[in-house]
């Protein structure tokens, strides 16, 4: 193996470690995100976990953030809660980081 190939490998290697640590940050993000809502919207402790559970398994309806996000603007609109698209957002970008702080951690 040249030293070229060994580079490539180390290269491919850490873009899947790197790709693992993102899938589960937003993982972790839409979780918390959906405890978040569903306190918003004064859900029990077991409404709660399932709430977060649909909000985690919605990611996966199509690419990006977007879904997550209609979702949950949805969501509140039927239940009244009053937040708006840039305030969902906003708490998004915020539990990112702690999504991603608890993942490195862990």
């Amino acid at each position: 193996m040249t030293t070229f190939d060994k580079r490539q490998e180390g290269f491919e290697k850490k873009f899947a470690h790197d790709e693992e640590l993102r899938f589960k940050a937003t993982a972790r993000r839409n979780k918390l995100l959906g405890i978040w809502a569903a306190e918003k919207m004064g859900k029990t402790a077991e409404e709660t976990e399932a709430y977060a559970k649909a909000v985690v398994l919605s990611d996966f309806e199509a690419p990006g953030d977007d879904d997550v996000l209609q979702k949950v603007l949805k969501d509140f609109e039927a239940a009244g809660v009053a937040q708006t698209e840039h305030q969902i957002r906003r708490t998004m970008d915020e539990l990112m980081a702690v999504a991603v702080e608890q993942v490195k951690t862990a």
